[in-house]
């Protein structure tokens, strides 16, 4: 049975989607819910479903990353995780972090990878004129969202969209596809998973 720790920064939507989904016949179960932010609402979520939690406040280091990073990792250590699942954790990790745990983090990114690294990936693709938009798990690498694809669900995008209707719509997406990922991942499948 694979070890799984999720990293959060706010409601933790998706982290609920990855506990619920580790049941049963599920080669994985959650062991740590961690956050950036002792106010992240998820936290409270974690704890209700029964998943041990730990925060490190990002902002008393300041610019100081690898002081963070390094505070950050005594909980994550300590519970041992074979998988770290990023799910809306929004620090930048350092290659040293990132090495760590090489070949076993996966986050999840609302856009179509390669398309639209980084931040409003909605509103980008609206911009763009894009006809289709969607969200992508990936491993982490150091490479800000560059890794390895291991899975994509695609969205259309409707006339009249906002960037918070497509936000929206893509993050019910998230919800299915994340799961689905991590169970084919925990199981030793790399093979990507296509939605939509």
């Amino acid at each position: 049975m694979k070890r799984v720790a999720i990293l959060i920064s706010g409601g933790g939507s998706n982290m609920v989607a990855l506990v619920r989904s580790m049941t049963g016949d599920h080669p994985a179960r959650p062991v740590l819910v961690a956050a950036n932010d002792p106010a992240a609402a998820g936290l409270a979520r974690a704890r209700e479903m029964g998943i041990p939690t730990a925060a490190v406040d990002h902002r008393a280091f300041g610019r100081d990353r690898a002081g963070f990073e390094a505070e950050l990792l005594k909980p994550l250590l300590a519970a041992a995780p074979d998988i770290l699942c990023l799910a809306g954790f929004m620090r930048v990790l350092s290659p040293e972090f990132v090495a760590r745990f090489a070949g076993r983090m996966l986050n999840i990114h609302p856009s179509l990878l390669p398309r639209y690294p980084g931040l409003h990936t909605h509103q980008r693709a609206l911009d763009a004129g894009d006809a289709q938009a969607g969200c992508t798990v990936h491993q982490v690498t150091a490479d800000l969202d560059a890794g390895p694809i291991l899975g994509q669900a695609r969205v259309p995008v409707l006339p009249g969209d906002s960037a918070a209707t497509l936000a929206a719509r893509i993050l019910a997406q998230e919800h299915l596809l994340y799961p689905a990922v991590l169970r084919r991942f925990a199981a030793g499948d790399r093979r990507p998973i296509l939605l939509g």
